[in-house]
């Protein structure tokens, strides 16, 4: 049998590309977990991951007819290889005996986590695709504004343009027959209209919908891991009890589910909290937080409560080179002269617009919001220096960008939640210091920050010097209708203003 010991002395000659997907994906993990090896103390300390890479070590026994062959159960889905495998029938013996005390009682049944057998298929993760086909479908006989389609139309390109939904999707013909009826009805619509779908595109969309379901055990484990740090109520702990139970009692958790053990150890975690009265929050080992986020890979984990660390900095994270320099990271898609003034950066990146007064700066930033706003999102220009007045409605009307997803204030709100691109004219007149800045940033982690700064009569950015350092992108405007950009993406591009 595989295990920590011979890992790597009998895999040293496998070609894992030969491999089923599932497989590869489970030799990453082990690789990233451990350092290559290097450093076990992860798989010793968490229980979570440590059952993590006991099920791959089993799969990949199977896989190696070194035991009765089994098939891994494939996903529609990207997931990784702990995703796609049920736990061995060792683990589930352990969970079993271990349940004779105060814990959470699997059912020993074979049948699949569902009422009946069906063909469904239970996913860590419906993918986008479906998630926008139900949303269609559920607009069929519902009178819809101008506002409510243009953010449905927004939410599906902003899928496509982040790469969530590709032209090699299985379901891009769907997708682009969603697209095309929309736009064509917001074009078309006055202020409101009563939606009205084929009862052949309903009747296709709910079949090819209905086809996959979010794991139960998935479900609670998301619940699990928003409590974590929280101050919550008793009463909140007993019914995520309860739903555990009642998920057992109804068999949609059951022995052969990947992640019983998971559960398991949750369960027992929240009766220990209930237990201690002192205790007003709940709080979760943070490896076996680590671990479970890691159990759910592409589950869209990584926005719950106790789990983002890494826009604060304050998670240490080591990764091997090769693997680094495999991963990918989504860009915005610039393209045209902001793709040659800017570059392609990240879809949260940050700049700086600095020049002398009247060289064209703000003239510069309207025209990219438009921009922004008609491929790539919502946008809010804060034009603290100039105010709502003629003269921001001037160059908004000489760039000809006005648009349904450009939207401007004097004052920078509270809330930025709605916005995806966010322009500060200026950060002088608005009073910011560093530490505000960078306060946004954590605040907001998935937006874009364009912040426009005064110059001095040297041509010279009023302010710290730390603000040049920590954005990704900067721009000058040194001469009237010239932009220099010498950021990260591009150094070296230019562009014409006027």
């Amino acid at each position: 049998m595989i295990n920590i010991s011979n890992y790597y002395s009998v895999t040293k000659n496998i070609d894992f590309n030969s491999f089923p997907e599932a497989i590869k994906k489970g030799h990453e993990f082990v690789n990233r977990t451990t350092q290559n090896g290097t450093d076990w103390s992860a798989y010793n300390t968490s229980t979570t991951i440590h059952q993590v890479i006991d099920t791959y070590f089993s799969k990949l026994d199977e896989q190696l007819n070194r035991t009765a062959p089994t098939t891994i159960p494939q996903t529609t889905t990207n997931t990784t290889a702990i995703q796609q495998t049920v736990a061995p029938r060792s683990t589930i013996q352990k969970i079993q005996k271990r349940n004779q005390s105060e814990k959470v009682q699997t059912s020993s049944s074979n049948t699949p986590p569902s009422k009946n057998n069906d063909n469904t298929n239970y996913v860590e993760r419906i993918p986008d695709e479906l998630r926008f086909m139900k949303r269609y479908v559920l607009l069929h006989g519902k009178t819809k504004t101008k506002e409510d389609l243009l953010r449905f139309i927004n939410s599906l390109q902003k899928a496509i343009v982040e790469k969530r939904i590709r032209k090699t999707s299985p379901y891009a013909k769907e997708v682009k027959y969603m697209q095309d009826k929309l736009i064509d009805t917001y074009n078309e619509m006055g202020k409101s209209i009563l939606i009205k779908i084929s009862d052949d595109v309903v009747k296709n969309f709910t079949a090819i919908t209905s086809g996959e379901k979010v794991l139960t055990s998935v479900q609670l484990i998301k619940k699990y891991i928003r409590l974590n740090g929280k101050k919550i109520e008793k009463a909140d702990v007993e019914k995520l009890i309860q739903q555990m139970q009642r998920a057992v009692k109804n068999k949609k958790l059951t022995d052969n589910d990947p992640y019983a053990k998971a559960v398991n150890r949750m369960f027992g975690n929240l009766k220990i909290y209930l237990n201690e009265k002192k205790r007003t929050a709940l709080l979760i080992e943070k490896s076996e937080l680590n671990g479970l986020n890691e159990l759910l890979g592409n589950c869209n984990c990584q926005s719950l409560h106790g789990v983002d660390e890494d826009f604060a900095g304050n998670e240490l994270k080591i990764m091997n080179s090769m693997d680094f320099a495999n991963m990918k990271f989504n860009t915005i898609g610039l393209k045209g002269k902001w793709l040659n003034l800017i570059g392609d950066p990240s879809s949260n990146f940050t700049a700086m617009v600095y020049g002398k007064p009247k060289m064209g700066k703000s003239y510069l930033c309207v025209d990219f919001a438009g921009y922004l706003a008609r491929h790539h999102g919502k946008v809010l220009y804060v034009a603290k220096e100039e105010g709502l007045d003629l003269t921001l409605q001037k160059k908004l009307n000489d760039k000809d960008v006005k648009h349904p997803n450009l939207f401007v204030a004097n004052e920078l709100p509270t809330s930025l939640s709605q916005f995806d691109f966010i322009f500060l004219d200026s950060v002088n007149k608005l009073g910011l210091q560093p530490e505000d800045l960078t306060r946004l940033k954590k605040q907001n982690p998935t937006k874009s920050f364009i912040f426009v700064f005064q110059s001095t009569k040297e041509g010279n950015f009023r302010g710290a010097n730390s603000f040049q350092h920590d954005v990704d992108v900067v721009i000058e405007v040194p001469e009237r209708g010239k932009a220099v950009q010498f950021g990260r993406f591009n150094q070296g591009g230019e562009v014409r203003i006027f």
